[in-house]
Parts: structure tokens; sequence; C-alpha cells
């Protein structure tokens, strides 16, 4: 890895929930986190530095009812890094991002100007995300999830402009995954209309694409196949027709680095497939969810809410018996949409439902 990062265990993380026996927060596919998101402490300059900082959040996370400590990662002024969910558990950092997003605590405030050792730390930090994710995770400041101050002028205009660090050179391809003899390939994916396309992609419209590089006359890297599964062939064979196009640029992050955009897409299938949205369960009406309410559509609601990132208000489960945890979790989602009074009650009506489940 590239960046050292202090385990909970090392500094003196209190147990998830406040409970020893507590497995702590949900865990997630690293197929899920597409985001990654930069924070500040607040208001005020952060004179501390070493475990003192992840402690100290654990403290506020913990009195908030949080399961403990929410960002991904936190970095102090000397450039240490400490773990906090880390890179399997749903984040509590940005409603509505807590799964597809990653996240990076740097402790400074208002207008602290942050140490180049720490910019460095969470530039690598960033970097060891996408690789262990195969792909370029969009570079976020919290405020561009809701709206907040967060990150600050400083840390926000750091990371429009591209998360740039002194004294830290960024893997060969920025974001590519380097794990055999041949970097030079890129090893991000992208998604277009729902699908996903690069290194690492899977279905049935990679094949499609390989069988028209095929018949295109851009075959001749595959050995075998082409497959359902992206692979260096298919990148080096689409690189190939995007040239024929015209596009230059064949290293990682060009425009004819192998890695498909609309333009190029279009050009080789004629039109560009679209990934059909999942259809949401039929809302079954509110009164199954009331005080009392003991049934499957609780479960089901729960897990869903867990899933994208409101299950916080949760000490177990969810399960089948209506409760204050699942009224405080809907109301969380509900806030989260920009609904307020009496349309973030905490009951959920078929508009709540239809978003939760899209």
């Amino acid at each position: 890895m590239s960046v050292k990062v202090i385990s909970r265990v090392a500094w003196g993380a209190k147990p998830w929930n406040g409970d020893p026996k507590s497995k702590g927060p949900d865990t997630v596919p690293l197929t899920s986190r597409t985001e990654w998101f930069v924070h500040y402490d607040g208001a005020h300059h952060i004179s501390a530095t070493g475990a003192a900082v992840p402690r100290a959040i654990d403290r506020q996370h913990q009195a908030k009812g949080w399961a403990g400590i929410g960002y991904s990662f936190v970095v102090d002024q000397d450039g240490t890094a400490y773990e906090g969910r880390g890179w399997s558990r749903v984040g509590a950092h940005c409603p509505g991002h807590n799964v597809s997003g990653l996240s990076v605590q740097i402790a400074v405030g208002g207008d602290q100007e942050p140490s180049e050792a720490a910019l460095a730390t969470a530039r690598a930090l960033y970097d060891e995300a996408c690789k262990r994710t195969g792909r370029k995770l969009k570079m976020r400041g919290h405020r561009d999830g809701i709206a907040t101050q967060c990150p600050g002028d400083i840390l926000y205009a750091w990371v429009k402009a591209g998360m740039p660090a002194t004294g830290y050179e960024a893997p060969a391809g920025g974001t590519a995954p380097a794990d055999d003899d041949r970097p030079s390939v890129a090893r991000y994916r992208v998604t277009i209309r729902g699908l996903e396309y690069g290194y690492g992609a899977h279905g049935t419209h990679v094949t499609e694409v390989g069988k028209a590089l095929v018949r295109s006359g851009f075959g001749k890297h595959y050995k075998t196949g082409p497959g359902p599964d992206w692979t260096d062939a298919d990148t080096e064979c689409f690189s190939d027709f995007q040239v024929s196009l015209g596009f230059t640029g064949t290293a990682p992050g060009g425009d004819a680095d192998g890695v498909p955009g609309e333009t190029s897409l279009r050009r080789l299938l004629g039109t560009i497939p679209s990934k059909a949205a999942p259809k949401p369960p039929a809302f079954p009406g509110r009164g199954y969810f009331k005080p009392g309410a003991d049934n499957a559509y609780v479960t089901q609601l729960g897990k869903q809410l867990v899933a994208k990132g409101y299950g916080r208000h949760y000490k177990q489960g969810p399960g089948p018996r209506w409760s204050e945890a699942d009224r405080q979790a809907v109301e969380a989602f509900q806030r989260a949409q920009g609904w307020t009074g009496a349309d973030a009650d905490g009951f959920p009506g078929p508009e709540t439902w239809r978003r939760l489940f899209a």
C-alpha cells in the first residue's frame, strides 16, 4: 500500500456503538464505491496531532448516537493517516453518499492552511482507493453532497484543482492498478448510461463491444474471446479504434487510452446501450409502517435504509417490528431529500418508498 494507516486498535478507538460485542456498521463492496469526499473539522483551527485527533472525533460521533467515527480515514497535520470506517464499512459523513463515497477528514478548521504532509497523505489515500476499486473515483468536497461550508474554501479549492500534493508522486497513470508488467495500459472504469466499460467491467455489453471491434478490424490483441470480462486486450483494441477516429493520447487518461467515451462508443456500435433502471417494489401502504406494526415490509424498508447509508439509528436489526429507530432512519432519509415538516415525519409514503428503492 502507498500510505501507512494507523489501525483503530492502535489509536485506541472505542468499540463500535460503545459495545465490545458490536459488529459495527455494515460492510460495502468496493464495487459500490464511486466517490471520494474530503472534509475538515469545522470553524475553528485544530492544534492537536497524533491519536488525540481521531479519538476526539470518535467521542463526538458516538455522542451523536453514531456507531463510531464516521469518516473512512482521518489525516492529521503531521501527515499521519488513521483508520475510521476504513475501506469496507458504510460511512457516516455525507447523507446519500455513505455507501458510494469513501472519505477523508483532514484535521484543519476555518481558514487554517493544511500542511503539505497532510495533503500528500490524503492524496495517497485517494490513489490507493482508486487502485482498490479499479476506477477513477470522483473527487468531491463535502459541500458537493449536501449544503454545508465543509471542507472550507481552502480545501475545496484543492479538491477542484485535482488534489495536487507537493512531494508525492501519484502511481503511473494516476489511478490505474499496476498488477502486471504493462502499467501503460489504462485500468480504470467509466459508467455510460448505467453500464460500465473499462478494466474489470463485466456483462454481455462488454462482449458486444469486443465483437464489434473484431468486425471493424480492430481485434488483433485478442488471444481468445472477446468475452464478457473487460481485459487489457479490450482496452488495447479499443485504443486502436479510437486512434482510427483521429483521437490522440494513448497513455492512461488520454482521449485514445482505450476506455470508451460516448462519442467513440456510438461510432463503434451505432447507438449507445442503456441499462434499464430496476423497477422499485410496489409500495404496500402506509398501514404497514406505524407503531405496533410487525411485518416483512418493515424489514425490507430497514435493510434498504441501511444499504443507502441511513442505518446509524439501528442498535440492532433492522427487523420486522416497527420501532423508533425505523422512524428516525426514514426521517433522516426524507430530510436528505430536502423535505421538512410533515413531509419529513419519519413515516414512509409512496414518494419516500419510490426514492428509497430507486
